[in-house]
């Protein structure tokens, strides 16, 4: 059984890997949010991959700083802040009633909660 959680979470890692990745490409998805989950993941199966993670040259001061201290850089909360925001008027052209309320609650929910960590 311990062989088959530990499969899981690798592969779990590995895919929020890909997806941070994809996020590097993909302005409209972040990439240290899956980064983070890819590095949880990792240090329930493979530690050392999490370690990889937090050591690496660009995103590596970011996981460090969560894992540490829950601390999110000033770029990185305007970037989030911001994102969300853009993502309302989006969702309304693209869906329109009642669906860009989603956003909206993300918005309301995360942002403050956002702001308030470290920096």
């Amino acid at each position: 059984m311990r062989q088959v959680k530990r499969g899981v979470w690798l592969a779990a890692g590995i895919f929020f890997v890909a997806l941070g990745t994809i996020g590097i490409f993909l302005p409209i998805m972040p990439t240290v949010v899956f980064y983070l989950l890819a590095a949880w993941c990792f240090s329930k199966s493979h530690p050392e991959w999490a370690e990889k993670l937090h050591n690496h040259p660009i995103h590596g001061h970011h996981l460090r700083a969560w894992r540490d201290r829950r601390a999110i850089s000033r770029k990185g909360k305007v970037s989030a802040i911001l994102a969300m925001t853009a993502s309302i008027p989006f969702t309304w052209l693209l869906t329109g009633w009642p669906w860009f309320m989603i956003p909206v609650a993300v918005l309301v929910i995360l942002g403050p909660w956002i702001w308030t960590r470290p920096e």
